[in-house]
């Protein structure tokens, strides 16, 4: 996994790539999270959707509650890039809407976007 510093309007951000995997379950999504502050400095993560596992978009496994509510707690922000746009789950579209309302999580098309979200979080 690399994880570069970027510093989008003056907001440290950590830009995770990669082949493998980062988020497959709850731990080792607080293994990302610690890693990158200890890294970056940062409380922001941006990732592509690719390296989310799939389990992550379906919500009935939990995951995806049990990742975003380790990161609130430690508060952390979290942007996915990627197309979303296949998924016919009407309750996660759902949260995908109610999630990029908010402040803390962000599931959009590009990383730039994903960057640009992050940056204006307050």
């Amino acid at each position: 996994m690399k994880i570069e510093k970027r510093i989008e309007n003056g907001v440290p951000i950590a830009l995770v790539e990669g082949e493998e995997k980062a988020l497959t379950s709850p731990q080792e999504a607080l293994d990302l999270a610690m890693t990158v502050k200890y890294e970056t400095g940062s409380l922001r993560i941006a990732l592509p959707k690719r390296l989310v596992a799939e389990e992550f978009f379906i919500l009935s496994s939990g995951l995806a509650g049990e990742v975003l509510q380790k990161y609130v707690n430690y508060h952390f922000k979290l942007a996915i890039w990627g197309d979303f746009s296949h998924y016919t789950s009407k309750p996660l579209h759902d949260f995908i809407y109610e999630s990029n309302q908010g402040n803390d999580f962000f599931f959009v098309a590009s990383q730039e976007e994903a960057l640009r979200k992050l940056a204006e979080a307050e």
